[in-house]
């Protein structure tokens, strides 16, 4: 499948949804457990996504979008939800991420994308050159990819307890 605006919302609009149905009125030990040092547990995860909510997506397409001369994306911190999430419940993550993603998912919408506009380009810190395709085409791939990442910390939550059935789950290895 090639990238598609409307198919790629149809997942962007459902991530949020997904993600509080996975993990609201979960115990402690799912949210905020990982996979070991320097890894991420689902509530880490949510923070993240939240951060990009706010200095990301959007703000790197208006980039893209400007008719300014300096198309230059700033960098994006990998690591602020560490700081930014201190003191807050995994409902009031899953909140705030769904109503950021529904108030950008809105915006963008709004913006009414031509082919013309998915084919002009910003350029991005360490990896040069992109496109608000290349841009829209990530924001779904890294959804789903940290939805991978929850499911993959949970499930090793199990890894130990699994048996003889472990041969047969392949995300415990991952």
């Amino acid at each position: 499948m090639s990238f598609n605006l409307h198919k790629a919302i149809e997942v962007l609009e459902r991530t949020p949804k997904v993600l509080t149905s996975l993990l609201e009125g979960l115990s402690d030990e799912w949210i905020y457990n990982n996979e070991g040092e320097e890894t991420w547990s689902p509530f880490d995860v949510i923070g993240h996504l939240i951060h990009g909510e706010k200095t990301d997506w959007m703000v790197r397409t208006e980039v893209i979008l400007s008719n300014g001369p300096d198309k230059t994306f700033a960098p994006f911190d990998r690591f602020a939800q560490f700081e930014q999430s201190k003191g807050k419940t995994i409902s009031q993550l899953l909140e705030e991420f769904q109503k950021l993603r529904k108030n950008n998912l809105s915006i963008l919408q709004s913006k009414h994308i031509t082919d013309e506009d998915l084919n002009k380009t910003g350029i991005h810190p360490a990896l040069g050159n992109t496109t608000l395709k290349h841009l829209l085409s990530t924001w779904v791939a890294h959804d789903l990819g940290h939805i991978a990442q929850i499911s993959r910390v949970m499930a090793k939550q199990y890894k130990n307890d699994v048996g003889p059935w472990r041969e047969y789950l392949a995300i415990l290895d991952r």
